[in-house]
């Protein structure tokens, strides 16, 4: 059992802190977990075990690699629990990326060269697809499994890991066009009761609704035993629709608010014995408005219960700009680190606790303009300068051959003939 912070310890129990193992420094946000239960460490990186227990000691911090300790190992090292520090730099692949020998092949030379040490990767993609052989029965709804590209998602995940790459799952939370139409029940319905259906022609899942939380968590929950660091929730939130919908409960700012936190807290319990980070994707503009955007994102509500806020910082999504900058894609340094400031100033968190999305995409919003290398450095430069826990270069094709990272200077054939690439299971 884990004691709060101040709380007085029984001396026949253990007493431990969180530290950097670079610089010996303690450690702020750690998080404790002994037999499943969760807590964080004091600022000064303290915690307290109130019993001695069998089991192992989990911590993680923001910045850090998550680690364990048996009580022993603790007792011999005087208590001190070291961390290393780790930035991941990471690459996006879609479900049909990874399955494909030539982008994952590119991206792991790539990670290869230095250039970059993570990997995102969609275990449930944005029109639902869920790319490996799961044992949750909704997977079964027609067109979740239309595509395998993962045939072991645990033996995939123990591959990466000889490579030393940190792995993200990203889940697609509400946007779900398979289970919607599958299950109509459980989905949002436009004013005629119909399904509603974005811009895209995509139905979503109704936010308000346990089964629907329940089965992403499920997903993640999966995806953690399968041996991923960090769980990553993308479209965690209600769709930006003008016209009116139907849910299951009125969708006014307070409980589209509480309905995106309620899943937060619930994935975080259900997590807490695996020890994974826990991130949530947000709309760029959400580090600017005080309110929810209209989505049910509010920085301040959704932050105490996730380790990496990760907005969206593309400098096309800025369509109607920001306070100083007319031009966003002019001006990809300022979007980024002036939005990332924004948030860090209203939260008062350490910068590690944001790892922010950047554009590695054409423009789409002002004048088309391609973001190739020096856009891409600029975003990074600018991610750096903050003092981010890294950053994660998003391209929906998957390429990365112009973003500067590093050149493929081999043939794929060649890369796989000398065993430094391998073609996913």
């Amino acid at each position: 059992m884990l004691l709060p912070p101040g709380a007085q310890a029984d001396t026949s129990g253990l007493h431990g802190r969180l530290v950097d193992a670079t610089t010996g420094r303690a450690i702020r946000d750690g998080v404790v977990t002994v037999e499943g239960e969760a807590a964080k460490a004091s600022e000064d990186g303290a915690f307290e075990i109130k019993e001695k227990t069998a089991g192992r000691i989990l911590a993680r911090a923001p910045g850090y690699r998550a680690a364990s300790m048996s009580t022993n190992d603790l007792e011999k090292a005087a208590g001190i629990f070291w961390l290393q520090p780790f930035d991941p730099k990471a690459l996006y692949l879609t479900v049909y990326g990874v399955g494909s020998s030539r982008l994952s092949g590119d991206v792991l030379q790539i990670i290869k060269g230095g250039a970059a040490n993570a990997l995102v990767v969609d275990l449930k993609g944005d029109r639902g697809i869920v790319p490996y052989p799961s044992t949750i029965s909704l997977t079964k709804s027609p067109g979740a499994r239309a595509v395998t590209s993962i045939r072991n998602l645990k033996e995939w995940a123990e591959e990466m890991h000889a490579r030393d790459v940190y792995l993200i799952a990203r889940i697609v939370v509400f946007k779900d066009s398979p289970l919607a139409e599958a299950r109509p029940d459980l989905a949002i319905k436009a004013s005629g009761g119909e399904l509603f259906r974005d811009r895209e022609g995509l139905a979503w899942t109704d936010p308000f609704l346990t089964e629907v939380r329940d089965y992403n968590i499920d997903l993640a929950v999966e995806a953690a035993a399968a041996g991923f660091d960090e769980i990553q929730f993308d479209y965690l939130r209600f769709p930006d629709a003008s016209a009116e919908l139907t849910l299951a409960e009125p969708s006014t700012e307070v409980r589209r608010i509480k309905a995106v936190v309620d899943f937060l807290a619930e994935a975080r319990r259900r997590l807490a014995p695996y020890n994974v980070f826990l991130a949530a994707d947000l709309f760029g503009y959400v580090c600017w408005n005080t309110n929810d955007s209209g989505i049910g994102q509010q920085l301040e509500a959704i932050a105490p219960h996730i380790d990496y806020l990760s907005p969206m910082l593309y400098p096309s999504g800025f369509q109607y700009s920001i306070p100083g900058i007319v031009s966003p894609v002019s001006e990809p340094y300022s979007i980024v680190h002036a939005s990332l400031a924004k948030a860090q100033t209203r939260l008062d968190i350490s910068a590690k606790r944001f790892r922010p999305w950047l554009q590695a995409f054409k423009d789409y919003a002002f004048d088309r303009r391609s973001f190739d290398a020096d856009e891409v450095a600029e975003q990074i430069r600018a991610a750096t300068d903050f003092g981010s826990n890294g950053w994660m270069l998003w391209n929906a094709h998957n390429v990365y051959s112009d973003t500067g990272l590093a050149g493929v200077d081999r043939s794929l054939q060649e890369a796989e003939a000398d065993g430094s690439i391998a073609s996913p299971r």
